[in-house]
Protein backbone atom coordinates (compact mmCIF):
# COMPACT_ATOMS: atom_id res chain seq x y z
CA UNK A 1 0.00 0.00 0.00
CA UNK A 2 1.26 3.85 -0.74
CA UNK A 3 0.74 5.76 2.20
CA UNK A 4 -1.79 9.20 1.61
CA UNK A 5 -2.26 11.82 3.48
CA UNK A 6 -4.49 10.79 6.40
CA UNK A 7 -8.11 11.44 6.47
CA UNK A 8 -9.14 10.36 10.02
CA UNK A 9 -9.54 13.71 11.79
CA UNK A 10 -12.15 14.46 8.70
CA UNK A 11 -15.83 14.33 10.17
CA UNK A 12 -17.87 11.91 7.82
CA UNK A 13 -19.84 12.35 5.23
CA UNK A 14 -21.93 11.60 1.90
CA UNK A 15 -22.23 13.16 -1.42
CA UNK A 16 -23.59 14.53 -4.66
CA UNK A 17 -21.30 14.70 -7.44
CA UNK A 18 -23.01 15.53 -10.39
CA UNK A 19 -21.02 16.51 -13.80
CA UNK A 20 -21.88 20.01 -15.15
CA UNK A 21 -22.95 18.83 -19.09
CA UNK A 22 -26.50 19.59 -18.45
CA UNK A 23 -29.96 20.13 -16.39
CA UNK A 24 -30.45 17.43 -13.72
CA UNK A 25 -33.30 15.15 -14.62
CA UNK A 26 -35.79 13.00 -12.45
CA UNK A 27 -33.00 10.37 -12.20
CA UNK A 28 -29.96 12.34 -11.28
CA UNK A 29 -32.80 14.41 -8.73
CA UNK A 30 -33.76 11.20 -7.33
CA UNK A 31 -30.72 9.92 -6.88
CA UNK A 32 -29.30 13.05 -5.21
CA UNK A 33 -32.04 13.28 -2.66
CA UNK A 34 -31.61 9.55 -2.11
CA UNK A 35 -27.80 10.48 -1.01
CA UNK A 36 -28.91 13.25 0.94
CA UNK A 37 -31.36 11.02 2.59
CA UNK A 38 -28.45 8.45 3.34
CA UNK A 39 -26.36 11.14 5.05
CA UNK A 40 -28.69 13.24 7.16
CA UNK A 41 -30.53 9.82 8.59
CA UNK A 42 -27.13 8.41 9.65
CA UNK A 43 -26.15 11.66 10.96
CA UNK A 44 -22.95 12.75 8.36
CA UNK A 45 -22.29 15.85 6.83
CA UNK A 46 -23.84 16.11 3.18
CA UNK A 47 -20.97 17.63 0.73
CA UNK A 48 -21.69 18.42 -3.08
CA UNK A 49 -18.81 18.18 -5.55
CA UNK A 50 -18.77 19.60 -9.21
CA UNK A 51 -17.21 17.00 -11.79
CA UNK A 52 -15.56 19.68 -13.68
CA UNK A 53 -12.99 17.76 -15.49
CA UNK A 54 -15.01 16.77 -18.87
CA UNK A 55 -17.95 18.06 -20.82
CA UNK A 56 -19.05 21.63 -19.31
CA UNK A 57 -21.90 23.52 -20.72
CA UNK A 58 -22.38 27.44 -20.03
CA UNK A 59 -24.75 27.65 -16.82
CA UNK A 60 -25.62 24.06 -16.23
CA UNK A 61 -24.20 23.93 -13.07
CA UNK A 62 -25.80 27.37 -11.53
CA UNK A 63 -29.25 25.04 -12.19
CA UNK A 64 -28.35 22.02 -10.96
CA UNK A 65 -27.60 23.75 -7.76
CA UNK A 66 -30.81 25.84 -8.22
CA UNK A 67 -32.98 22.17 -8.97
CA UNK A 68 -31.47 20.94 -5.51
CA UNK A 69 -31.85 23.73 -3.44
CA UNK A 70 -35.51 23.91 -4.85
CA UNK A 71 -36.47 20.06 -3.46
CA UNK A 72 -34.99 21.12 -0.31
CA UNK A 73 -31.40 19.65 -0.10
CA UNK A 74 -28.75 21.59 1.55
CA UNK A 75 -24.93 21.04 2.05
CA UNK A 76 -22.04 21.65 4.58
CA UNK A 77 -19.15 23.69 3.12
CA UNK A 78 -18.31 25.15 -0.09
CA UNK A 79 -19.36 23.39 -3.59
CA UNK A 80 -15.55 21.46 -4.84
CA UNK A 81 -14.68 21.22 -8.20
CA UNK A 82 -12.36 18.62 -9.54
CA UNK A 83 -10.63 20.99 -11.84
CA UNK A 84 -9.37 22.70 -8.59
CA UNK A 85 -7.72 19.10 -7.45
CA UNK A 86 -5.31 18.20 -9.95
CA UNK A 87 -2.70 18.59 -7.95
CA UNK A 88 -4.66 15.69 -5.82
CA UNK A 89 -4.52 13.45 -8.85
CA UNK A 90 -0.97 14.14 -9.52
CA UNK A 91 0.06 13.19 -6.42
CA UNK A 92 -1.85 10.01 -6.10
CA UNK A 93 -0.65 8.76 -9.58
CA UNK A 94 3.41 9.75 -8.67
CA UNK A 95 2.82 7.34 -5.80
CA UNK A 96 1.66 4.47 -7.93
CA UNK A 97 4.12 5.13 -10.22
CA UNK A 98 6.95 4.88 -7.60
CA UNK A 99 5.62 1.97 -6.58
CA UNK A 100 5.99 0.40 -10.09
CA UNK A 101 1.83 0.03 -11.06
CA UNK A 102 1.53 2.44 -13.56
CA UNK A 103 2.46 1.53 -17.33
CA UNK A 104 1.37 3.75 -19.99
CA UNK A 105 -1.14 2.52 -23.04
CA UNK A 106 -0.69 3.40 -26.63
CA UNK A 107 -4.00 1.45 -27.71
CA UNK A 108 -6.91 3.62 -30.12
CA UNK A 109 -10.36 3.60 -28.76
CA UNK A 110 -11.19 1.32 -31.60
CA UNK A 111 -8.62 -1.05 -30.39
CA UNK A 112 -9.44 -0.91 -26.57
CA UNK A 113 -13.80 -1.33 -27.76
CA UNK A 114 -12.47 -4.86 -29.68
CA UNK A 115 -10.34 -5.94 -26.78
CA UNK A 116 -13.12 -5.40 -24.40
CA UNK A 117 -15.12 -7.66 -26.80
CA UNK A 118 -12.65 -10.35 -27.62
CA UNK A 119 -13.54 -13.81 -26.28
CA UNK A 120 -10.73 -13.63 -23.41
CA UNK A 121 -11.10 -12.68 -19.76
CA UNK A 122 -14.20 -10.56 -17.65
CA UNK A 123 -16.38 -8.91 -20.27
CA UNK A 124 -15.30 -5.35 -20.96
CA UNK A 125 -11.84 -5.91 -18.79
CA UNK A 126 -8.50 -4.56 -20.25
CA UNK A 127 -6.57 -7.61 -21.36
CA UNK A 128 -3.11 -5.45 -20.53
CA UNK A 129 -2.28 -4.81 -24.47
CA UNK A 130 0.40 -2.50 -23.47
CA UNK A 131 1.21 -4.23 -20.27
CA UNK A 132 4.68 -5.93 -20.77
CA UNK A 133 5.95 -3.51 -23.89
CA UNK A 134 9.75 -3.46 -24.45
CA UNK A 135 11.50 -0.27 -24.41
CA UNK A 136 11.67 -0.80 -28.41
CA UNK A 137 8.08 -1.14 -28.95
CA UNK A 138 7.23 2.02 -26.62
CA UNK A 139 9.31 4.13 -28.49
CA UNK A 140 7.92 2.93 -31.82
CA UNK A 141 4.36 3.90 -30.60
CA UNK A 142 6.00 7.65 -29.39
CA UNK A 143 7.52 7.71 -32.62
CA UNK A 144 4.17 7.39 -34.48
CA UNK A 145 2.64 10.00 -32.52
CA UNK A 146 0.76 7.84 -30.38
CA UNK A 147 -0.76 9.51 -27.33
CA UNK A 148 -0.49 7.66 -23.55
CA UNK A 149 -2.82 6.95 -21.33
CA UNK A 150 -1.48 5.72 -17.85
CA UNK A 151 -2.74 2.65 -17.02
CA UNK A 152 -2.72 0.66 -13.15
CA UNK A 153 -0.37 -2.15 -12.79
CA UNK A 154 -3.19 -4.23 -11.47
CA UNK A 155 -2.16 -6.95 -9.18
CA UNK A 156 -5.55 -8.98 -8.27
CA UNK A 157 -7.98 -10.06 -11.19
CA UNK A 158 -11.08 -9.54 -8.50
CA UNK A 159 -12.32 -7.43 -5.75
CA UNK A 160 -15.24 -7.24 -3.37
CA UNK A 161 -17.10 -4.88 -1.47
CA UNK A 162 -20.42 -4.48 0.79
CA UNK A 163 -23.36 -2.75 -0.40
CA UNK A 164 -26.38 -1.89 1.56
CA UNK A 165 -28.89 -2.66 -0.95
CA UNK A 166 -26.74 -5.67 -2.76
CA UNK A 167 -25.05 -7.31 -0.26
CA UNK A 168 -21.52 -8.27 -1.44
CA UNK A 169 -20.56 -8.29 -4.65
CA UNK A 170 -17.11 -9.43 -6.46
CA UNK A 171 -16.21 -7.60 -10.05
CA UNK A 172 -13.35 -8.01 -12.03
CA UNK A 173 -10.30 -5.54 -11.40
CA UNK A 174 -8.61 -4.38 -14.62
CA UNK A 175 -5.88 -2.37 -15.50
CA UNK A 176 -7.81 0.52 -14.95
CA UNK A 177 -7.06 4.16 -16.47
CA UNK A 178 -5.82 6.74 -14.17
CA UNK A 179 -5.32 9.54 -16.94
CA UNK A 180 -6.64 9.73 -19.88
CA UNK A 181 -4.16 10.52 -23.34
CA UNK A 182 -5.47 13.68 -23.15
CA UNK A 183 -3.99 14.39 -19.70
CA UNK A 184 -7.10 14.52 -17.42
CA UNK A 185 -7.52 12.23 -14.78
CA UNK A 186 -10.00 9.35 -15.37
CA UNK A 187 -13.28 9.37 -12.59
CA UNK A 188 -12.41 5.67 -11.22
CA UNK A 189 -9.17 7.72 -9.84
CA UNK A 190 -10.74 11.23 -9.06
CA UNK A 191 -13.69 9.45 -7.33
CA UNK A 192 -11.20 7.38 -4.86
CA UNK A 193 -9.06 10.36 -4.36
CA UNK A 194 -12.04 13.23 -3.38
CA UNK A 195 -13.89 10.74 -1.31
CA UNK A 196 -11.20 10.39 0.63
CA UNK A 197 -9.74 13.93 1.28
CA UNK A 198 -13.22 14.87 2.19
CA UNK A 199 -14.21 12.25 4.59
CA UNK A 200 -17.35 10.44 2.40
CA UNK A 201 -17.54 7.39 3.97
CA UNK A 202 -20.72 6.87 2.29
CA UNK A 203 -21.33 6.71 -1.35
CA UNK A 204 -24.73 6.69 -2.60
CA UNK A 205 -25.26 6.21 -6.69
CA UNK A 206 -26.77 4.61 -8.96
CA UNK A 207 -26.21 1.43 -9.65
CA UNK A 208 -25.47 1.54 -13.15
CA UNK A 209 -22.03 1.94 -11.66
CA UNK A 210 -21.51 -0.79 -8.91
CA UNK A 211 -19.38 -3.08 -11.62
CA UNK A 212 -17.01 -0.24 -11.54
CA UNK A 213 -16.92 0.40 -8.03
CA UNK A 214 -14.78 -3.37 -7.34
CA UNK A 215 -12.10 -1.30 -9.75
CA UNK A 216 -12.44 1.91 -6.89
CA UNK A 217 -12.25 0.02 -4.16
CA UNK A 218 -9.43 -2.24 -4.78
CA UNK A 219 -7.39 1.73 -5.76
CA UNK A 220 -8.07 2.71 -2.71
CA UNK A 221 -6.35 0.02 -0.65
CA UNK A 222 -3.31 0.50 -2.72
CA UNK A 223 -3.36 4.21 -1.77
CA UNK A 224 -3.69 3.00 1.77
CA UNK A 225 -7.45 5.16 1.97
CA UNK A 226 -10.12 4.01 3.45
CA UNK A 227 -13.06 2.20 1.46
CA UNK A 228 -16.62 3.58 2.05
CA UNK A 229 -19.56 1.83 2.73
CA UNK A 230 -21.42 1.86 -0.73
CA UNK A 231 -25.34 2.15 -1.47
CA UNK A 232 -26.07 1.78 -5.39
CA UNK A 233 -29.82 2.51 -5.76
CA UNK A 234 -32.19 1.77 -8.25
CA UNK A 235 -32.40 3.73 -11.67
CA UNK A 236 -35.01 5.45 -13.05
CA UNK A 237 -35.65 4.67 -16.54
CA UNK A 238 -38.09 5.21 -19.91
CA UNK A 239 -41.07 3.54 -21.23
CA UNK A 240 -39.00 1.35 -22.90
CA UNK A 241 -37.22 -0.21 -20.22
CA UNK A 242 -33.95 2.23 -21.12
CA UNK A 243 -32.14 4.62 -18.59
CA UNK A 244 -33.94 7.72 -18.60
CA UNK A 245 -32.43 10.85 -20.26
CA UNK A 246 -33.26 14.75 -20.72
CA UNK A 247 -34.59 13.79 -24.28
CA UNK A 248 -36.83 11.17 -23.19
CA UNK A 249 -39.65 14.41 -22.71
CA UNK A 250 -40.95 16.39 -19.51
CA UNK A 251 -38.03 14.81 -17.26
CA UNK A 252 -36.51 18.10 -16.09
CA UNK A 253 -37.98 19.55 -12.68
CA UNK A 254 -37.83 22.67 -14.85
CA UNK A 255 -40.21 20.67 -17.10
CA UNK A 256 -42.48 19.63 -14.58
CA UNK A 257 -42.96 23.15 -13.24
CA UNK A 258 -43.88 24.22 -16.89
CA UNK A 259 -46.81 22.04 -16.70
CA UNK A 260 -47.99 22.78 -14.09
CA UNK A 261 -46.49 21.00 -11.31
CA UNK A 262 -45.15 22.07 -7.85
CA UNK A 263 -42.15 21.23 -6.50
CA UNK A 264 -43.65 19.77 -3.60
CA UNK A 265 -45.58 17.48 -6.21
CA UNK A 266 -42.29 16.55 -8.14
CA UNK A 267 -41.46 15.50 -4.51
CA UNK A 268 -44.35 13.96 -3.89
CA UNK A 269 -43.75 12.00 -6.94
CA UNK A 270 -40.15 11.21 -6.25
CA UNK A 271 -41.20 9.90 -2.68
CA UNK A 272 -43.85 7.67 -4.15
CA UNK A 273 -41.30 5.85 -6.36
CA UNK A 274 -39.17 5.48 -3.28
CA UNK A 275 -42.36 4.19 -1.51
CA UNK A 276 -42.17 7.18 0.88
CA UNK A 277 -44.71 9.80 1.82
CA UNK A 278 -44.51 13.42 2.22
CA UNK A 279 -44.10 16.61 0.05
CA UNK A 280 -40.47 17.88 1.14
CA UNK A 281 -37.41 16.58 2.10
CA UNK A 282 -37.99 16.97 5.40
CA UNK A 283 -40.71 15.05 5.14
CA UNK A 284 -39.20 11.94 3.75
CA UNK A 285 -36.08 12.07 6.75
CA UNK A 286 -38.10 11.92 9.38
CA UNK A 287 -39.63 8.89 8.12
CA UNK A 288 -36.24 6.90 6.17
CA UNK A 289 -35.65 3.48 6.44
CA UNK A 290 -32.90 2.18 3.68
CA UNK A 291 -33.78 -0.87 4.36
CA UNK A 292 -37.63 -0.40 2.77
CA UNK A 293 -35.55 0.95 -0.71
CA UNK A 294 -37.73 -0.92 -3.62
CA UNK A 295 -34.69 -2.72 -5.21
CA UNK A 296 -36.29 -2.94 -8.99
CA UNK A 297 -35.80 0.49 -11.06
CA UNK A 298 -38.60 3.20 -11.86
CA UNK A 299 -40.31 2.74 -14.81
CA UNK A 300 -41.37 6.77 -15.65
CA UNK A 301 -43.24 7.50 -18.20
CA UNK A 302 -42.29 11.63 -18.66
CA UNK A 303 -45.73 12.72 -20.47
CA UNK A 304 -47.94 10.96 -17.65
CA UNK A 305 -48.29 11.39 -14.13
CA UNK A 306 -49.03 7.54 -13.54
CA UNK A 307 -45.81 5.96 -13.10
CA UNK A 308 -45.09 2.33 -11.92
CA UNK A 309 -42.76 0.42 -10.49
CA UNK A 310 -41.04 -2.57 -12.35
CA UNK A 311 -41.46 -5.68 -10.82
CA UNK A 312 -37.76 -7.52 -9.45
Amino acid sequence: MIAMPTTSSTPRAGRYAPSPSGDLHLGNLRTALLAWLFARAGGRRFVLRVDDLDRVRPGAESRQLADLTALGLDWDGPVTHQTDRLDRYDAAVERLTAAGLTYDCYCTRKEIQQAATAPHGPLGAYPGTCRDLTHAERTARRAAGRPAALRLRSTRAEFAITDRLHGRYAGPVDDLVLRRADGIPAYNLTVVVDDAEQGVDQVVRGDDLLPSTPRQAYLATLLDLPVPEYAHVPLVLNADGKRLAKRDGAVTLADRLARGETVEQVVSELADSLGLAGHTAGDLLAGFDPGRLPRAPWVLDPDSLVCAVRNP
